[in-house]
């Protein structure tokens, strides 16, 4: 059985990351993960990386403060960015990366939060984050900077957001 290994983003993954991505088709440049890899050296983040069998697996984000207006004005920390390269779905290695950091989370909050996409490309995360007990946080769907309102048109893209939370318990 293979071995799921967690461990926080160094600066050397940055490129191994990018193309593990690019094979798979997906553009996710090099220097976004050098400006996670900076951000969590400040303390703004934690990057958490998976590796099955030593290769590259997927990765997470625990941002401390959110860009999401209700988390920040609740202080909730936010799980983001979270992705797991396609060959190693469904092997437990999302799941491994959401209890990581969910327990990262808990040391500083008892509640989380997490964005997801509303459209079908987004339905296996929605389903795990269901299984694992978020619940939307009541506000409807949220696009760059408010609110969609009811009648307002909108393009269903990534930017269309669905917030989420979880109580992980005390502290």
């Amino acid at each position: 059985m293979s071995q799921v290994h967690i461990r926080h983003l160094s600066q050397d993954d940055a490129q191994v990351i990018s193309q593990a991505f690019q094979d798979q088709g997906w553009h996710k440049p090099s220097e976004l993960y050098e400006r996670y890899w900076e951000e969590q050296q400040n303390g703004k983040r934690v990057t958490a990386i998976a590796e099955m069998d030593g290769q590259f697996a997927g990765y997470v984000n625990v941002i401390w403060t959110s860009d999401y207006p209700s988390f920040q004005e609740q202080d909730i920390p936010e799980i983001n960015d979270f992705n797991v390269l396609m060959k190693f779905q469904r092997q437990g290695v999302g799941s491994k990366l959401m209890d990581y950091a969910e327990s990262v989370v808990r040391e500083r909050s008892d509640v989380v939060g997490i964005g997801v996409g509303v459209y079908a490309d987004y339905g296996k995360a929605q389903v795990l984050y269901a299984h694992r007990g978020y619940i939307p946080d009541g506000r409807g769907l949220y696009r760059y900077d408010h609110y969609l309102q009811p009648g307002e048109e909108t393009i269903i893209d990534d930017d269309v957001v669905l917030y989420l939370t979880k109580k992980l318990g005390t502290i």
